[in-house]
Formats: C-alpha cells, sequence, structure tokens
C-alpha cells in the first residue's frame, strides 16, 4: 500500500480570523518566515509525498503564485547577489508536483475531499486540512502512512482531548491493536460529551482508501448542512478495516487566532533567526508585566 499523493482542503473562508483574511488566504498569512501552508507541505513531502492537490476557491489564487516560479523577483535577487533570499524563494516553488483544483460550492469537508476523485484515482492517499500544522519528530503524516502500510488499512489521526473539547472535533469508537493503534469501528461529529465514543478526537490528518470517493458521492447533508467527511468515514469503517493513530506531536490549530499565536511563538522560539531575540523580549515584556 504505497502512498504517494495527498491533498490539502484549503478552501475555507478563513471565517475564525477575520478581518485578516477577507483578502488574504488565512492558509497564506505568515508564520515566522513563511506561510501556514508551506509548513503543512513540507510535511507532507518528508513523509515521502510526491504529488499534493491543493482544494481552493476563488478567492485564493495567491497560493498558486506563491509555488510558481517568480522569475523578475529571481533576476533582482541574483543580481543583488541575494543567494540565500533565491534559494528560499526557489526551494518553495520546488518542494513537490503541486496542483489544484477549486471547490465551486461551500458545501462541507467531505464535499472537498470528493473534488479529488479524478487526482487520486485507485490510490490510497493522505489528507492533511490546511488550518492543521504539526511538530513533530517524524512526520505525523508518516506516522499514519506507516500503520496503513502495516495493517492495510485506511488511518486517522488521533489524540485525547478534554470532554469540553471533544464537541468541537469528531469522536472515535475504538479498541486498541498495540501501542498508540487502535482499531475504530464507529465515530460521530461534534457530540456532546454524553454522545461521545471516546476522549479520542481525529485531529487533521488521515490516510484513506480510494473507496471513500464512492460514499462521498452519494452521502447525504449531515451536521451543518453539509457533507461531513466524518459521516463518509463512519460508512467506510464499517466497509473496511480502519485504524486510529495515537500520533506522536503536537498539533496546532492556526485557522484561530490563539492557535496561529501559539504556532508562531512556539516556531519562532526554534528559528536561528529570531529564537534568542524572541527570548530575551518574552523575559523583558514578563519584567514590567
Amino acid at each position: 500500500m504505497k502512498v504517494r499523493k495527498a491533498v490539502i482542503p484549503a478552501a475555507g473562508l478563513g471565517t475564525r480570523m477575520l478581518p485578516a483574511t477577507k483578502t488574504v488566504p488565512k492558509e497564506m498569512l505568515p508564520m515566522v518566515d513563511k506561510p501556514v501552508i508551506q509548513y503543512i507541505i513540507e510535511e507532507a513531502v518528508e513523509a515521502g509525498i510526491e504529488d499534493i492537490l491543493i482544494v481552493t476557491n476563488r478567492a485564493k489564487s495567491a497560493m498558486d503564485d506563491y509555488f510558481d516560479y517568480y522569475p523578475e523577483l529571481e533576476t533582482r535577487l541574483n543580481q543583488a547577489g541575494k543567494e540565500k533570499e533565491l534559494t528560499e524563494v526557489r526551494r518553495a516553488a520546488d518542494l513537490a508536483n503541486i496542483f489544484y483544483v477549486r471547490q465551486k460550492e461551500t458545501k462541507g469537508l467531505g464535499h472537498a475531499i470528493w473534488r479529488a476523485k479524478r487526482f487520486v484515482g485507485d490510490e490510497p492517499f493522505a489528507v492533511l486540512l490546511g488550518d492543521d500544522i504539526m511538530r513533530a519528530r517524524k512526520p505525523v503524516t508518516r506516522q499514519l502512512i506507516e500503520a496503513a502500510e502495516k495493517y492495510d488499512a485506511s488511518v486517522v489521526g488521533v489524540q485525547k482531548v478534554s470532554t469540553q473539547a471533544i464537541s468541537k472535533y469528531s469522536s472515535v469508537k475504538i479498541s486498541p491493536l498495540e501501542e498508540r493503534i487502535f482499531s475504530v469501528s464507529d465515530m460521530n461529529e461534534k457530540p456532546r460529551p454524553e454522545q461521545m465514543f471516546s476522549n479520542y478526537a481525529i485531529l487533521g490528518r488521515y490516510v484513506l482508501k480510494s473507496d471513500i470517493f464512492d460514499i462521498l458521492e452519494n452521502l447525504q447533508p449531515g451536521y451543518g448542512g453539509e457533507i461531513q467527511l466524518t459521516d463518509g468515514l463512519k460508512e467506510l469503517c464499517r466497509r473496511d478495516r480502519m485504524v486510529a493513530v495515537d500520533f506522536e506531536g503536537r498539533r496546532y490549530d492556526t485557522g484561530n487566532l490563539q492557535g496561529f499565536l501559539e504556532a508562531t511563538l512556539d516556531f519562532a522560539l526554534d528559528h536561528p533567526a529570531t529564537g534568542d531575540w524572541l527570548r530575551h523580549f518574552i523575559k523583558e515584556k514578563a519584567r514590567v508585566l
């Protein structure tokens, strides 16, 4: 079960980050020195993904431009002897084979994934949500791919969340297979505490078999009147094997202001150009406060 392709749904309107996202795609907001979506694409590449499809909408052409060559800028950088900057600009364009398709109507995450049907074909594929940045020694997508290959199964990435927080996510019904890996028999979308199957929530990473497309194509609208990926996965795990990986790593939801700032601070503290300065700045601020 070789996973070569990935799909990144990035067609959301970014309402949790307004007004900044009125004209700038939330995935293109800068986090330290590069946009959010570049971190996600880099994770996919590090996991061995070769081809990536980004599902966009008509307001997000900035992503197309960013992952393309920019001859005028590159010529100017070359003439100015700015080799480091030139290398970084070219590296973004050369990360992977990146393709695009538009979600022409806002019909939910399940519908956005269904738009990737022709790109994926009959292959298994990874899904990396465009809001979620993962920080891990081994790429979270790689952790899921290894489980998919071992068990010949679709895989969802999970971590434990509080009972109060479970209503923001999808809760999975699980039984243990080995350390940090579980068999999945059911799930539900944004349950109330009394409805949840467990405190394990699906958090932004999947490896799916192509069977999901036929399910999504015939799925009725669910929570919020949208085609929910969770409803499709619920049916998929009834038809075929599915496992959950309690992945090692930290997940940041950059689609909201708090998560975006947490990620920015943590990555800036580790960045060679900003780490020492930021630590000093935070200590000085803490003394004043």
